[in-house]
């Protein structure tokens, strides 16, 4: 069946930006976790700040991208499949729980960026405002694993089964 927008090429249901935001969280994911390795094992403060301003910057880019294809060629009739109609509910449910994790890590990093830019020196060091900012950034990167799983449960369900 023929869809609107660019087709995938991960061979399933999915649209191109759909197949490639899902192979692209798993290259965040290791991104993220290099960068959080850079400052606890290395202390390669400027390093971490570089890489997270960057991976923040890409994902804008990229997000955005995909939300407009997104708002311009659907979901919905790709992940009805063959058979036509409209996703189970179940797909619905596991969307609404994606796009919890992904709202919220979204208010979380921006959070988390906004005040290191403010509360820590140049060029970045350990600083009064590092225990609050180890504890956000934690949360914002498990924020983030939840919403890459979430949203890899999403494409199997909608895309793939």
């Amino acid at each position: 069946m023929e869809y609107p927008g660019w087709n995938g090429f991960l061979g399933t249901r999915a649209s191109f930006m759909l197949d490639a935001v899902c192979l692209g969280m798993v290259l965040v994911l290791a991104i993220l976790a290099w960068s959080i390795w850079l400052v606890r094992k290395q202390n390669n403060y400027q390093l971490h700040k570089r890489v997270q301003l960057t991976l923040a910057g890409l994902l804008v880019i990229v997000l955005t991208a995909f939300e407009v294809d997104i708002r311009l060629h659907g979901w919905e009739e790709r992940a009805a499949g063959e058979l036509g109609g409209s996703p189970s509910s179940g797909v619905y449910y596991v969307l609404w729980v994606h796009l919890f994790f992904a709202i919220s890590t979204l208010v979380l990093w921006v959070m988390v960026i906004v005040r290191a830019l403010k509360n820590f020196p140049r060029p970045p060091l350990p600083a009064e405002h590092s225990q609050s900012h180890r504890r956000w950034a934690w949360l914002a990167a498990i924020d983030m694993l939840l919403t890459t799983c979430t949203g890899w449960v999403f494409y199997m369900m909608a895309f793939v089964l």
